[in-house]
């Protein structure tokens, strides 16, 4: 198993690529160059170019602008919802658990492409953007947090434990802060948050893809926006047909690599000792 030390370091470095690139992404695409289409990264570092001269890297920058706060955002909405159940459980109330238990098998219940594709529908066009879906998404994804998290709190003994530890003295926030949510649901927490983060990203990439193979307009981003799914359509004829976008297609999987790194590295780094 890798080092934790290694992993943190690996996961941090592809959320600094990540954000680097959204924080940077030009607000439209170059203008059209006769001269440089399908150029590679040789000759045009560092990326290359599409069809029409244009820098792929301003498709990677906007495509990383489109999901990195909403998929930020909605992993921290189910880390919280975690800590959340974790928490509860540690209460000792058979009415919160009750409570807590319907909440997550009503949500849990919903099937979330369904209720995805009702929210994006409900979005006026003007305003699309991934956001709205995003933080959809994290609510279907809360309940599996939140029960994974009581499942760890219940391991320690749930309202015992706290009680055994509050007799030695130890402040409210020791116990709950410290010695149940760092020490002990750090692991669900973390992961189940990166987790998200990553079927956002990939859920971004779906929809857009669907929505560039039937030339409609993207339910996650304006027109006038690249997504990473348009390095992929892009790159896929290169796969059947004797067209030079190879590039293209790289930087594609290249980027839904180091965001699946991201996820599993900071999951690993996060591991119980």
């Amino acid at each position: 198993m890798i080092p934790r030390n290694l992993a943190l370091g690996l996961g941090l470095s592809c959320l600094v690529i990540l954000i680097g690139l959204g924080l940077f992404a030009p607000a439209h695409l170059a203008a059209f160059d006769s001269e440089r289409v399908y150029q590679g990264p040789l000759e045009m570092f560092p990326f290359g170019s599409d069809q029409r001269g244009r820098p792929l890297l301003e498709y990677a920058q906007q495509g990383a602008s489109v999901i990195l706060f909403p998929s930020i955002l909605a992993g921290l909405v189910v880390g919280g919802m975690g800590v959340v159940g974790g928490l509860l459980r540690c209460v000792g109330s058979a009415r919160v658990d009750t409570v807590v238990q319907a909440f997550g098998e009503i949500v849990g219940s919903l099937p979330r492409m369904v209720v995805i594709l009702v929210v994006a529908l409900l979005i006026p066009a003007g305003t699309r953007g991934l956001l709205p879906l995003a933080l959809a998404w994290a609510i279907l994804a809360s309940p599996g947090a939140m029960d994974e998290a009581a499942s760890v709190a219940e391991r320690l003994g749930g309202a015992r434990f706290v009680e055994a530890l509050r007799a030695h003295g130890f402040s409210w926030s020791r116990v709950h802060l410290y010695h149940i949510v760092l020490l002990n649901l750090r692991p669900v927490v973390v992961r189940q948050a990166a987790e998200t983060a990553m079927q956002v990203t990939f859920l971004e990439i779906a929809l857009s893809y669907l929505a560039a193979q039937e030339n409609q307009s993207s339910f996650t981003h304006a027109d006038d926006v690249k997504s990473w799914a348009n390095l992929l359509e892009i790159g896929y004829p290169s796969l059947v047909l004797d067209v030079p976008t190879g590039h293209a297609l790289g930087l594609g999987l290249g980027l839904v690599a180091i965001v699946t790194l991201m996820s599993l590295t900071l999951s690993s780094a996060a591991r119980a000792r």
